[in-house]
């Protein structure tokens, strides 16, 4: 059972202490949002909030995740980091596979890439990417970059893309795992063919009642692909810390939760103080008892 702590929606400049209680408090990993833009106007509902309406301010802080991960690695030795998840659709994947291969490297290979598409159209139009097929094209984006990242030259022919030959330096020694968010059936499936992972979490769309079938169904979407061997993990981020919630989730199939301890005891607007002191208490609490084999 792994443990990952969400860190955001906070002053910037909590990023780092709290990766550092995190690492003390024995997490395995850090998750960071990506927030790009605040749009006055958007065409869309926010599709993972019971009204559709954005829970967080045109003021409220994201940091650019590569940028940030690195500067928390910089300051811890053992916990890993990833994006949950990077709008990966509305990127360049030349210019990610050079970002993520250098924060890897930077890190001392502490980081995954957990990668979405993003529910904005706007976000696609201002940086002129396409909406159409974005799930498919996606796909390929995920190839190259795990192709320019392995090292040597490389080149790709894609009915979305085409990279010649090139090569960039320096790469990790070893493959940076990829996961996959979304609730779409067909991300179930992308996920199942070719990424290491699924990050999921609970919202209207998905509640908890859906989480042991959804493990199913991408189990059985890996068994399809000949990929039920290939290390796979299920990330899942509940809104509720209570320790049964949990527990449910871990004998549904979830191995890594994805907690953000402070927000039932002290809001999504918790000091510092406060949050550093839940991270604590959630390790001493709750990681020992969920760690033990399931009965």
């Amino acid at each position: 059972m792994q443990f990952t702590l969400s860190i955001g929606f906070c002053p910037t400049e909590w990023y780092l202490p709290l990766a550092v209680a995190a690492e003390e408090a024995g997490f395995d990993s850090i998750a960071v949002p990506d927030g790009l833009f605040y749009y006055e106007t958007v065409s869309t509902p926010y599709p993972y909030s019971p009204d559709g309406s954005r829970f967080w301010s045109p003021e409220t802080e994201f940091l650019d995740p590569f940028v940030v991960i690195t500067a928390m690695a910089a300051v811890t030795k053992r916990i890993r980091f990833y994006p949950s998840v990077l709008k990966l659709a509305v990127r360049e994947p030349l210019l990610v596979a050079k970002e993520l291969s250098s924060c890897a490297v930077l890190s001392g290979g502490r980081v995954g890439l957990g990668a979405g598409l993003s529910p904005w159209p706007e976000d696609f139009e201002v940086l002129r990417q396409e909406w159409a097929n974005r799930g498919p094209r996606s796909a390929e984006m995920i190839e190259i970059i795990r192709g320019l990242m392995a090292g040597g030259m490389f080149g790709y022919e894609g009915r979305f893309y085409s990279v010649p030959r090139m090569q960039i330096a320096p790469v990790p020694s070893q493959p940076v795992p990829i996961y996959l968010g979304g609730l779409a059936e067909p991300v179930l499936r992308r996920a199942a063919r070719i990424a290491d992972g699924y990050i999921g979490w609970e919202n209207p769309q998905c509640p908890l009642d859906d989480v042991a079938g959804m493990v199913k169904r991408i189990n059985g979407y890996r068994e399809d692909y000949g990929r039920s061997s290939h290390a796979f993990e299920f990330k899942f981020m509940p809104s509720s810390n209570r320790p049964d919630v949990l527990a449910r989730l871990r004998d549904a199939g979830v191995s890594d939760l994805i907690v953000m301890p402070w927000v039932e005891e002290a809001g999504l607007q918790a000091p510092l103080a406060a949050r550093v002191d839940a991270v604590h208490r959630f390790a001493e609490t709750q990681i020992p008892a969920l760690r033990q084999e399931r009965g």
